[in-house]
């Protein structure tokens, strides 16, 4: 196997890279989602709170799989990293590691 092609939700295809690249570092991995919007996403969805919660749970990841071994390191932003330290203290929590409601 040469390539990869992952299909995901829009706010996903970062860690299902950074995964994908860890596991089966021999392939070239391609990230693929439905073009939406947030506000489209949310639609879909019904509840903004959780999508919110969704994105915050899922940055986490990306900052913490590495360590675990589950995938490979990014750089996070400063700006990324303070929105996600802003949200996480406003109370974006459910879908934390170790947290995960549902």
């Amino acid at each position: 196997m040469d390539s990869v092609l992952l299909i995901s939700m829009p706010y996903m295809e970062r860690r299902a890279y950074v995964t994908c690249a860890k596991q089966w570092s021999e392939v070239s991995v391609v990230c693929a989602s439905a073009p939406r919007t947030y506000r489209e996403h949310v639609a879909t969805v019904g509840d903004e709170r959780l999508v919110i919660d969704d994105l915050v749970g899922d940055l986490q990841r990306i900052i913490e799989y590495p360590a675990l071994g589950y995938a490979i390191p990014q750089e996070i932003p400063p700006a990324v990293m303070a929105a996600y330290e802003r949200l996480v203290g406003a109370g974006f929590t459910s879908r934390l590691i170790g947290n995960v409601t549902s």
